[in-house]
């Protein structure tokens, strides 16, 4: 009897002819790395069995794949071609068996999250999510910008000041504002009230960020006023430390207002401008989608619920 079942010996289907896929996988290691000795120490091989494995392909294949030139090698029209699919393969195939691979029990969830955000305003929280759920347990990473699942990560926090995959599902969890930020014992000095509304002092320090160099010019497109020339300007390494450094008295800072909010509450700062919002929110960013029951959707949903507070 005949059949449509691929595969099967009485199928009148034709079998797969595939090229073989260990010498895929040092075609794509090779393009993606331009070099068949690279390609070698990624995969553990010498330079030689990468050099058979790519000949082996393009036998096969009847077409050259590769230029080579000196000690890199880089790829024809047809490489480029199986490249594109070979990748698009695999990042199906790792996407969908992450997807299926059942974790380690007890194996914590790993959350990325841009540093400043987690320093100043989720690791404050977090002892409430860990006595609300203590048998989830959560390995925190700082990172920000780009990055990738496949380096061991569950879940991001991250602004959408960059553009990431269709493949992620973002998950919102709050709109950004900002504005200054100043000790209240320095704002009658530095942003002093006329006709009930607050002015910057030219004498008043700016502080800036490396990390958001164009904080100050940002917030004034969006809270247009004069703005004298500074007197006094200092830059900080990173985010962070600018805000630390409004707190400790050495000027006024952009900030956002999740980051300095439990700064507002206790008086350590105010915002005699008030925030207004730029635009731009932060996401939680997973591999997959995320159901309520999960520990992924309960700490969406705590996340939240914090945002809100």
């Amino acid at each position: 009897m005949k059949t449509d079942t691929l595969g099967d010996k009485n199928s009148q289907t034709p079998r797969r002819r595939l090229p073989p896929l260990g010498a895929l996988r040092c075609f794509e290691a090779a393009a993606r790395l331009e070099s068949f000795t690279l390609a070698g120490t990624a995969l553990h091989l010498t330079h030689g069995a990468i050099s058979r494995a790519v000949r082996s392909l393009e036998e096969d294949l009847g077409t050259a794949l590769f230029e080579r030139r000196s000690h890199r090698v880089f790829l024809t029209a047809a490489g480029a071609e199986l490249l594109h699919s070979v990748t698009q393969a695999l990042d199906l195939i790792e996407n969908t068996t992450r997807r299926l691979r059942a974790p380690p029990p007890g194996a914590p969830l790993v959350l990325s999250c841009e540093p400043t955000l987690l320093m100043r305003w989720l690791i404050p929280r977090l002892p409430a999510f860990q006595a609300a759920h203590p048998d989830l347990s959560i390995q925190l990473l700082a990172g920000g910008g780009p990055f990738s699942f496949s380096a061991g990560i569950d879940l991001a926090i991250r602004r959408n000041d960059f553009a990431w995959s269709d493949q992620i599902h973002a998950h919102w969890l709050f709109d950004e504002a900002i504005g200054p930020v100043c000790r209240p014992d320095q704002q009658p000095d530095w942003a002093p009230q006329s006709n009930q509304q607050a002015v910057l002092a030219d004498h008043a320090p700016r502080l800036h960020s490396a990390t958001r160099p164009q904080a100050w010019e940002h917030w004034l497109q969006l809270h247009p006023m004069p703005l004298p020339q500074a007197s006094s300007e200092q830059v900080f390494e990173h985010f962070y430390f600018s805000l630390q450094a409004a707190v400790a008295g050495l000027g006024l800072a952009i900030a956002p207002w999740q980051l300095v909010r439990d700064d507002l509450r206790d008086g350590l700062l105010c915002a005699p401008f008030g925030f207004v919002a730029d635009g731009s929110a932060y996401y939680l960013l997973s591999a997959q989608a995320i159901s309520d029951g999960s520990a992924a959707g309960l700490l969406l949903r705590w996340l939240r619920q914090q945002a809100l507070a």
